[in-house]
């Protein structure tokens, strides 16, 4: 069961903090600086409380798909879930992480690998900081994971950093501004590089899209590296005009249906970790035999959990950066508790 007076502590610690660090930026530079601390920093919610969103457009779109055959994901049941320091297998998904180090020195390089099958592709899923949509709110990885019962996540694309994007999670529709080059992950198990600015989100959603990611580029296509990937700038507004260099890199790579990759490379840590570049990354995935390999948030918010902890190691200091959004594998024993706790006290209530 999440845990949703420890989420409300945190968002509520984390508030005032952004707020009291805004503050003092505006005092200290001057009223005209106020804008940057509007758009950049400060929180704004527009969706207080995603699980009911989510659960109430759920249930729209079940009415009006009555009679067509179509029907919500079951519950997982829990049974034959094993899950080991480095595995987790159960009905619905397969995971399996890896260390790879290359290199030496100053050039050493170390990136966290999971090898991921799905039996049903919703079961991959989207969770946004502090359960809330919007600009600007954060929390890290591990507290969203935990927050889920997440046996699996990755740092998302951070889209509350900007306003622009499709965004489409567990197959509701968030934002539609198309802007740049997506990534749309499928209920059928397919996963495509898109163009934003060429469809709409309710026509995605109608084609079976259950989550898109609006970061990139593309560095991965059919096999084949991406040119010219070192000069994308994913974003020109203030503070990321570019993603080049040898960077820390979270990335989503396709093998095949319902076979995905996720790698992040840790970076910016001589001895341990140099990061990688754009093509550094591409050459990754197409070694780990991605045919379609795509670019999500890096630098500081590059972050990978499994089992409760945490896998890598930001920016080789061990502290997380909040970010807006994670995907993820749920627990499925977890849920069985959930849900057996659950079935007992209702039990212990009629009785």
């Amino acid at each position: 069961m999440r845990n949703t007076e420890t989420r409300k502590r945190r968002w509520f610690r984390r508030r005032n903090v952004i707020i009291a660090s805004a503050l003092g930026v505006a005092l200290t530079l001057g009223v005209g600086t106020t804008w940057a601390l509007e758009r950049y920093v400060i929180a704004h919610v527009a969706i207080s409380d995603v699980d009911a969103y989510e659960a109430e457009q759920s249930a729209r779109a079940s009415a009006a798909a009555s009679g067509t055959g179509a029907t919500a994901t079951d519950a997982a049941s829990g049974t034959g879930v094993v899950t080991s320091g480095t595995s987790y297998s159960s009905d619905d998904a397969g995971i399996q992480i890896s260390t790879v180090t290359t290199g030496s020195g100053d050039d050493t390089v170390t990136y966290y690998v999971a090898d991921v099958t799905l039996t049903d592709a919703t079961v991959l899923r989207s969770a946004f900081a502090q359960n809330s949509f919007g600009e600007n709110i954060t929390e890290t990885t591990s507290d969203t994971a935990e927050d889920n019962n997440a046996i699996f996540a990755i740092n998302g694309d951070y889209y509350g950093f900007r306003d622009t994007g499709i965004v489409i999670r567990n197959g509701v529709v968030y934002r539609d501004e198309g802007a740049r080059e997506g990534l749309a992950f499928y209920r059928d198990g397919t996963v495509e590089v898109y163009d934003e600015t060429a469809t709409t989100a309710d026509q995605l959603v109608a084609d079976g899209v259950w989550n898109t990611l609006s970061f990139g580029p593309a560095i991965v296509e059919d096999g084949t590296i991406v040119d010219g990937i070192e000069d994308v700038e994913v974003d020109t507004n203030i503070g990321n005009h570019s993603i080049q260099g040898e960077q820390p890199r979270t990335a989503v790579g396709v093998i095949d249906t319902n076979h995905l990759v996720f790698v992040v490379v840790d970076g910016r840590s001589p001895g341990y970790s140099a990061g990688v570049t754009m093509t550094g990354l591409a050459e990754i995935m197409q070694s780990l035999g991605a045919t379609t390999a795509y670019n999500l948030d890096g630098g500081g918010s590059s972050t990978m959990y499994f089992d409760g902890s945490l896998v890598n190691d930001p920016l080789g200091t061990g502290t997380e950066r909040g970010t807006s959004d994670i995907l993820y594998i749920e627990d499925e024993s977890a849920t069985a508790t959930d849900a057996t706790d659950g079935a007992a006290s209702g039990s212990a209530a009629g009785s």
